[in-house]
């Protein structure tokens, strides 16, 4: 753990007498923040102005001699801004040795002051951006060949140490800023440290942050770079990290963050150009200097909290951190191309010979959404990026659950996969660790556990279990339900068997309305609903009694997924459940879609009714993308299932499935995202039942947590279907950068379902888009 310790303790009075004694100096002192060291304002009898620089410990005599070798050797190159002079003491040295009151030794140096404003205080233009760019083009020009001996160190705010630092982000309480943080030092990881061997270095400034930058504003009105102070965490790094540092603090608090980097970009390679392959990295190292940035305010409050400048720039980093995930990389790196006058990224396969080759090697019953189908390249947690640079905001993936590309799961799985991933006939800690943390989330008697792949074959061994476990086939579904792709489950899917090329239901299997209390005979004012749509399971059951037959079970989503996005009315679950064991049939429920805290209210969206399965499969979120299912059961229906021919899945339960899986529940667990589903869920709910008093179209909202549906209609009195319309709100949507999808029998009910990492600013940007879009569509 990177250990810094406290500034040096020195007064002013006890700065005057060293001045006095050392430089025969009678001065006025007054303190100065900074970062590590002790700094300290000096004015002498004629008025001149110098900078009192105490050094921290951890920078010993030979690292300040760097500095000040660094400064006389870019003072001598004629540089047209101002750096700062070192002074003589009486010894005629530039470095003075002092001891504070203790007797402890501490190295102090003497410079001259630079008059100016700092860059983050003004106003700035674009002509003094790509001057300042060009101000740094010529540091960078200079020190390309100039090298010191001692800048060859350890620096934590050398970028190339940035992952050995990555424990710092404990440090981080705010969750959202600690979950980006994380996700960009694993695209650092990722993208930049393996290129590491093929990137220039030299001797860096390293810090021109817009508090170390002056500017001044001559007669005629115009700004330009006075100088540049503090160069003591020059180190010989990679040099594409010095611009990287430069654009992460000029980018702060800016419109246009993009186009302030293209000019600083513009003037700097017009002055030092840049090769290729750093800039296809600057994207990634700004993001690495923002994410040290926070890490290091964070760890340093924690050991000097009185001290407010180690956070002068907290907050304006951690919001640039959200605008920057927020930016797709590849329209990042087209902005710097073209100020380096490069042309387009070119990405793989061209769009038109990828969607020939899917034509002519994919089965064409695999379909893609979309009229012009989106072109995917990357996931960052709540948001896509295709091929063109354009950002996504995902609200309808619900397979990553904690976020694409989790850095937490990412990691945890790639870790395991280096150590051991075989299968479960072999003994090893994860299967049952995974297996007892999960069975902990439910209520008993649900406390056993079948791994699979997949939420179609979660399904697929559930109905196995209720065939072995009551010796029969009959199974009661609900109209419009979808519960896998395999064939015994397409046959108990009306939403596949009652559509194009469906072949109706299985001979087993026995179909019942949709309890939805919107379009449903029985309305959401009847406090009977749920009782009344019961009855229909209630009568297919005394049919089957009638005609001889047995009941296996009645399998059902605890919010009707393909149906509309309907949650199920009171007291339903409770009535179906007590009439199915009456019938000796087994109850499942199938959370495949709506487990894992997505509902806000509970964990499993079974709850919500008060009931317990007999069977509950999962999947979608449970390996957040990573192949992974589950079925849990009671200890006497598995063991009814233990009947001699043995169960075996070969990647089910594997190693790193269980790894992953319990990755997911940690995150979900210690990133409060069940809670965060709900206030972020009623936030959305909330704004559109608004958007539905202005906009008569939306005829239903409903949903719990992020689990929620708006029903299109063209009128609101007769609830007819509208669905030409959500698919041209979904179109439109996307054309904003926004991804949504429909749903329901009818195809007009907009589903919602984000990764529960959405937040508050996410759902905001959902409601202000689809109002833009409504109002457009009713407008005309």
């Amino acid at each position: 753990m990177l250990k810094i310790p406290k500034p040096p303790d020195f007064d002013e009075k006890e700065v005057k007498e060293i001045l006095k004694k050392y430089y025969g100096m009678e001065v006025e002192v007054s303190p100065l923040v900074g970062d590590i060291g002790r700094n300290f304002h000096i004015l002498d009898k004629k008025g001149r102005e110098y900078i009192f620089k105490i050094a921290n410990e951890i920078e010993n005599y030979y690292y300040i001699k760097a500095q000040n070798d660094l400064l006389i050797y870019l003072k001598s190159q004629n540089l047209d801004f101002e750096l700062p002079s070192l002074i003589k003491n009486r010894e005629g040295e530039f470095i003075t040795e002092i001891k504070d009151k203790n007797g402890k030794s501490y190295n102090s140096r003497l410079l001259t002051w630079i008059k100016g404003d700092f860059l983050a205080e003004i106003e700035v233009d674009e002509e003094l951006l790509i001057n300042y760019g060009r101000s740094l083009g010529k540091i960078d020009r200079a020190l390309e060949n100039f090298d010191i001996p001692y800048a060859q160190r350890y620096w934590h705010w050398d970028l190339k140490n940035l992952l050995e630092l990555r424990e710092l982000t404990s440090y981080i309480k705010d969750m959202e800023r600690k979950r980006l943080v994380e996700y960009f030092l694993l695209q650092f990881e990722t993208e930049v440290f393996p290129e590491f061997p093929n990137l220039r270095r030299s001797l860096i400034y390293n810090d021109a942050n817009d508090y170390n930058v002056l500017i001044e504003t001559g007669k005629d009105g115009k700004k330009r770079i006075a100088g540049f102070i503090d160069f003591g965490d020059m180190v010989h790094s990679y040099t594409i990290f010095n611009i990287a540092v430069a654009l992460t603090y000029a980018m702060l608090n800016k419109d246009d963050p993009l186009h302030v980097a293209y000019l600083i970009l513009k003037g700097y390679n017009g002055i030092f150009p840049l090769k290729e392959k750093e800039i296809s990295l600057l994207y990634y190292c700004i993001a690495g200097r923002a994410c040290l940035s926070l890490m290091m305010s964070s760890y340093q409050k924690e050991i000097r909290p009185e001290d407010t400048y180690i956070t002068i720039s907290e907050k304006p980093v951690g919001e640039f951190l959200k605008i920057l995930h927020s930016i797709n990389p590849l329209r990042a790196e087209e902005v710097f191309r073209s100020a380096c006058g490069l042309g387009k990224v070119k990405i793989g396969l061209s769009r038109e010979n990828l969607i020939e080759l899917r034509k002519k090697l994919i089965g064409k019953s695999l379909r893609t959404h979309y009229k012009v189908p989106v072109r995917i390249v990357k996931g960052a947690l709540q948001y896509l990026y295709d091929d063109e640079g354009r950002t996504y905001l995902d609200c309808v993936n619900n397979v990553a659950h904690v976020g694409h590309s989790n850095p937490r799961v990412v990691k945890a799985a790639q870790k395991q996969m280096a150590i051991l991933n075989t299968n479960t006939r072999y003994l090893y800690d994860f299967l049952v660790r995974y297996a007892e943390k999960l069975v902990k989330k439910f209520p008993e008697p649900l406390k056993v556990v079948f791994f699979v792949n997949s939420g179609s074959e979660a399904n697929e061994l559930a109905l196995r279990l209720a065939y072995t476990y009551t010796g029969r086939k009959n199974i009661i579904v609900i109209d419009h339900a979808y519960h896998g792709n395999t064939s015994s489950l397409i046959d108990l899917s009306p939403y596949k068997f009652d559509g194009p090329g469906g072949a109706g239901p299985g001979p087993y299997t026995h179909k019942v309305i949709m309890p939805d209390t919107y379009r449903g005979p029985y309305k959401r004012n009847d406090k009977e609903a749920g009782i009344k749509y019961a009855r229909h399971v209630i009568d297919i059951i005394e049919k089957l009694k009638e005609e001889g037959k047995g009941l296996a079970g009645f399998i059902a989503e605890s919010l009707l997924g393909c149906g509309g996005q309907i949650p199920l009315p009171e007291n339903y679950l409770k009535t179906v459940f007590k009439a199915v064991r009456e019938a000796g049939g087994v109850c499942i429920v199938d959370e495949v879609q709506v487990g894992f805290g997505r509902v806000g209210t509970h964990f499993w969206g079974f709850e919500i009714q008060d009931v317990v399965p007999d069977i509950v499969t999962l999947g979608k979120p449970i390996g957040n993308g990573h192949p992974l299912g589950a079925v849990v059961t009671t200890p006497e229906i598995a063991e009814a299932f233990n009947n001699g021919m043995e169960y075996f899945n070969t990647f089910g339960g594997n190693p790193v499935s269980c790894v992953v899986g319990m990755e997911v529940l940690d995150v979900i667990e210690e990133e409060k995202l069940q809670e965060n589903a709900l206030r972020v869920g009623n936030k959305i709910i909330q704004g559109f039942k608004e958007l539905q008093n202005r906009y008569p179209v939306i005829g239903d909202v409903r949903g719990y947590g992020l689990f929620i549906g708006v029903e299109l209609v063209k009128d609101p009195e007769t609830i007819e279907p509208a669905p030409e319309l959500a698919s041209e709100i979904v179109e439109r949507m996307k054309e904003k950068g926004v991804l949504l999808n429909t749903e329901g029998p009818y195809n007009n009910v907009l589903k919602i379902k984000p990764p529960i990492i959405f937040t508050e600013n996410n759902a905001d940007q959902l409601l202000t888009k689809i109002e833009e879009v409504l109002r457009s569509i009713c407008k005309n």
